[in-house]
């Protein structure tokens, strides 16, 4: 019994390792992208409601994974490439998604998804100049917003009286704004390295 007892510990002790690191979350995050993607190829009130329930846990792993990492000193090279890479390719796949739904227009998924890539290449140049990446306080707005819009954007029916179409629109606009705001801000910080 004793014996036993051991091993579900040691079981217990390795899962907890695998499922809180933070590589494991971030990966994570990038395998739920095709499980999502083939949700949303048949709309329907169940099918949209999970998307919405898979995409809000893949979001709260973009917390915890930089959260663990910085606590237990994990913070690895990979995790630096990937975890940014999980979160545009996770944001990006959807947003495609919800423009192929006709939920969104597909002028904002571009100027969003756009952004994304330009960021994305100013950061690859400010690395190599050993600069600080890290995010700002833009940057978080942006994230938020863009989640918040996200969720009642893909659960899109109404429920109980509320329209979650219509709020899911109302933050995609507070997400537009701040994710182009803190694109600006970015080129602007560090015109002197693109000018280079």
């Amino acid at each position: 019994m004793i014996v036993f007892q051991d091993k579900i510990k040691k079981t217990v002790l390795m899962l907890k390792k695998i499922f809180f690191n933070p590589n494991f979350m971030t990966l994570s995050r990038i395998a739920s992208v095709p499980l999502l993607v083939v949700l949303m190829m048949y709309p329907g009130k169940i099918t949209l409601l999970l998307s919405a329930s898979i995409f809000s846990i893949a979001s709260i792993t973009d917390y915890f994974d930089g959260y663990f990492a910085r606590k237990y000193g994990l913070v690895s090279n990979l995790g630096k490439i990937l975890d940014p890479l999980a979160d545009k390719l996770l944001i990006s796949s959807v947003f495609i998604m919800l423009v192929s739904l006709d939920f969104i227009p597909a002028w904002i998924a571009c100027a969003i998804i756009g952004r994304e890539l330009a960021v994305t290449g100013l950061r690859c140049v400010i690395i190599e100049y050993g600069q600080d990446v890290s995010a700002s306080w833009l940057g978080k707005y942006k994230t938020g917003f863009q989640i918040a819009s996200i969720i009642p954007l893909l659960i899109h029916y109404p429920y109980i009286g509320i329209h979650f179409d219509v709020i899911g629109s109302l933050l995609l606009y507070g997400a537009l704004f701040f994710t182009l705001w803190s694109g600006a801000d970015y080129f602007i910080k560090f015109r002197k390295l693109v000018s280079l």
